[in-house]
């Protein structure tokens, strides 16, 4: 089973940290968001990955290229020109990594990896940018029940804002935060079928629109619902967010 995943979007709501790097590759906690989502794939048995990048790639190349140097202890010997790992704590991942284009759209990137998914039965598909306590193994199980072409998760996004409990004109309470509006949205973390693919016109082709579409009107698409955490990263406060429930040790994603 392989996961692809998106991580060449340019990310301008979020610009205090992507003038300098792609946003997968800001970090949580020490460790890229794109770090988490493969650990959180890995955790369910998902090991083989594709990386779609655009916008900065070369620093998520540069980043695998030295992943030891990340993770790990190491000794430079400059009289031998040597270098001495230490304890070294790598995953036992295969991470392909494709420059899809800085302008190319969701739906494009996944179609310019089409390559290195032909043969297979089914994949995970995800954005580089959201985190989850979602089952993979679950997904995975109910993707392959229903026979059908795609699964996609569907969440109940995080509130906001906190909300007044009221009767009337009087203020009961205070409540923290309700989620959403009771509708459920596309979460990401799809399950696919590689003939998903021919659905996608061109590079300008957004995965969100004609493709899924055109999967739901051939009720080609099941929703996988997922009621636990979920939370993308689209803006500074929400990076804070992320990094604060990390420190505190009650991130709900680490399920490794």
């Amino acid at each position: 089973m392989k996961a692809v995943i998106l991580a060449g979007g340019l990310g301008t709501r979020i610009s205090e940290e992507t003038h300098l790097k792609p946003k997968p590759m800001i970090d949580i906690g020490g460790h890229p968001i794109l770090w988490h989502i493969m650990k959180t794939y890995s955790a369910h048995g998902v090991n083989d990955f594709v990386i779609c990048c655009g916008y900065k790639g070369y620093l998520i190349k540069e980043y695998f290229a030295n992943y030891f140097l990340h993770m790990s202890d190491v000794t430079f010997d400059m009289k031998t020109n040597q270098v001495e790992v230490h304890e070294h704590h790598a995953e036992p991942w295969r991470v392909t990594l494709v420059d899809t284009g800085e302008d190319t759209m969701t739906g494009g990137r996944l179609k310019r990896v089409a390559q290195y998914l032909k043969d297979e039965e089914a994949f995970c598909f995800t954005y580089g940018d959201g985190l989850s306590d979602v089952n993979i193994t679950a997904q995975l199980a109910f993707h392959k029940q229903h026979g059908k072409l795609a699964t996609v998760t569907a969440v109940l996004p995080p509130g906001r804002f906190g909300a007044l409990e009221r009767d009337g004109d009087f203020v009961k309470g205070f409540i923290e935060k309700p989620r959403g509006d009771g509708g459920w949205i596309n979460g990401g973390f799809f399950v696919l079928s590689p003939k998903v693919i021919s659905l996608i016109a061109e590079d300008s082709t957004s995965w969100e629109s004609e493709p899924l579409t055109s999967l739901a009107q051939s009720k080609e698409l099941m929703a996988y619902e997922h009621s636990g955490f979920w939370q993308p990263m689209d803006t500074l406060r929400e990076k804070n967010m992320l990094e604060d429930l990390w420190q505190s040790g009650r991130a709900p994603w680490k399920c490794w």
